[in-house]
């Protein structure tokens, strides 16, 4: 996986924002006319925190081998905060992306990333983490501008971080 790799958790006030915004993000990505891509997005995953403060966890598969190359990290780190359960079917997407650690040691993304996010989640949240490489930021941004949501928790550096809040915002 390349080291340009960036990590979002954006938290959002209510339970399904977070997959809305999810739906937009990957149209991004895997929307029609494929052939111009304007985001390479390796990943995403949603994480609900209930109003009874039980967790969920929502990971859609995305086409294409991108996906599986990224070894799912964004959702395995999702499926941290949450606490999933290690079934036979999450242990072999663990196995089956053994480069899922050794991509978080590099990027500097530890369990404290996933615990940090996990304290800031309120009941009755949503938060929509990405996992990303660079794309058209124009696009990008104008695609992002105005859906809410506020930077929870990244790698990238804190000028990125900012101008993606703002954009955000709106």
């Amino acid at each position: 996986m390349a080291d340009t790799a960036h990590l979002w958790a954006v938290g959002y006030d209510e339970i399904n924002r977070a997959s809305a915004v999810r739906d937009e993000v990957t149209k991004l990505a895997w929307g029609p006319g494929q052939g111009g891509k304007y985001l390479i997005l390796l990943d995403a995953a949603v994480v609900v925190r209930h109003p009874d403060g039980s967790f969920t966890l929502d990971r859609e598969p995305f086409p294409g081998i991108a996906n599986i190359l990224s070894c799912s990290a964004a959702g395995f780190l999702a499926g941290l905060v949450v606490a999933a359960p290690l079934t036979g079917a999450t242990i072999g997407a663990f196995v089956g992306g053994a480069g899922t650690l050794a991509w978080a040691a590099e990027s500097g993304i530890s369990t404290d990333f996933i615990q940090d996010v996990e304290k800031i989640m309120g009941p009755g949240t949503s938060t929509l983490f990405v996992l990303n490489e660079e794309g058209d930021t124009d696009v990008i941004l104008h695609t992002l501008h105005g859906m809410g949501g506020k930077v929870l928790k990244t790698n990238v550096d804190l000028e990125r971080a900012k101008l993606i809040q703002a954009t955000l915002a709106g």
